[in-house]
């Protein structure tokens, strides 16, 4: 048990690092760009993952009756946008792998500004450090994705060779982190059976697939990559936060349920979007 949960950091260390740089060496900057020229897109994927699923957070707390830190593990997670795991969701899905890695870095960053200023609101006593949470994301995510870019813009053949490659790499890491993750926090799974915590995590999931789905326009690959955008919240900077404010351990604990739940609920969904995904036809956002 001791060596899986050494084996969880590194496995998603190796999983965002080789997923960030399949993606850059994979695209160009114009295609990453091209499809957040569309001014209404990009406003409702910020409604959605900024005003829309914060909300959602608050209400199903309400509803359910979560204890108050579970509820609050919940509104962090609802604040917190711009997922690592997205690019692969979508990649999965079949969905629009350029606008997803664009709408990941855009959450990112908006995600850093946006914490410090909204969780001290809803949230009486929370501070949130900035500099702590770009610092893990910077480093683990946009580095990597910016030497991918590189290599592709200097040498094509080396990153069509090389991005496969990353791909297995990202693919094996992944399944690793799940298996993990699930076996070395099953007593923290099952700590909240009871509480409604579980239920809380797959509905929260859930709401945010349907919620970028609706708002996603009519391109199927689009809808997709925000579906899954805006269900897959930013796990590192939830727990950065969760793990500096917050003395009850059900908050973290909470995040990393919601983290685990997240991966085993869209993994399905990202595969059976690609599987309908020959089915219809794709088209590109139109740029405004």
């Amino acid at each position: 048990m001791e060596t899986l949960a050494k084996a969880v950091p590194i496995a998603m260390l190796t999983f965002v690092v080789s997923s960030m740089l399949a993606v850059g060496l994979s695209l160009t900057i114009r295609e990453i760009v091209t499809p957040l020229r569309n001014g209404k897109l990009l406003t409702l994927a910020v409604l959605a993952n900024f005003v829309l699923m914060p909300l959602a957070a608050i209400l199903i707390a309400r509803a359910l009756q979560l204890a108050e830190p579970l509820g609050v593990a919940l509104l962090i997670l609802g604040v917190a946008g711009g997922a690592p795991f997205l690019p692969k969701l979508a990649g999965i899905a079949e969905g629009n792998l350029a606008f997803a890695v664009g709408l990941m870095v855009l959450l990112m960053v908006l995600t850093v500004g946006y914490m410090p200023i909204v969780l001290p609101v809803l949230l009486e006593g929370v501070s949130v450090d900035p500099t702590k949470i770009a610092k893990s994301l910077v480093l683990l995510m946009l580095l990597p994705l910016i030497i991918g870019l590189g290599v592709r813009a200097r040498a094509a053949g080396v990153a069509g060779k090389t991005a496969p490659i990353l791909n297995k790499v990202s693919s094996a890491s992944l399944t690793l982190m799940i298996v993990a993750m699930v076996i070395t926090n099953a007593r923290n799974i099952l700590s909240l059976f009871g509480t409604r915590g579980v239920l809380a995590s797959v509905v929260f999931l859930l709401v945010g697939v349907a919620v970028g789905w609706f708002l996603g326009g009519s391109s199927r690959d689009v809808k997709s990559a925000l579906a899954l955008g805006t269900a897959q919240r930013n796990i590192a900077a939830a727990l950065v936060v969760g793990g500096q404010n917050f003395d009850d351990p059900k908050v973290v604990v909470m995040i990393t349920v919601v983290a685990i739940v997240g991966l085993l609920v869209l993994m399905p969904i990202s595969r059976q979007l690609g599987k309908s995904a020959a089915q219809t036809p794709v088209r590109q956002p139109a740029a405004t």
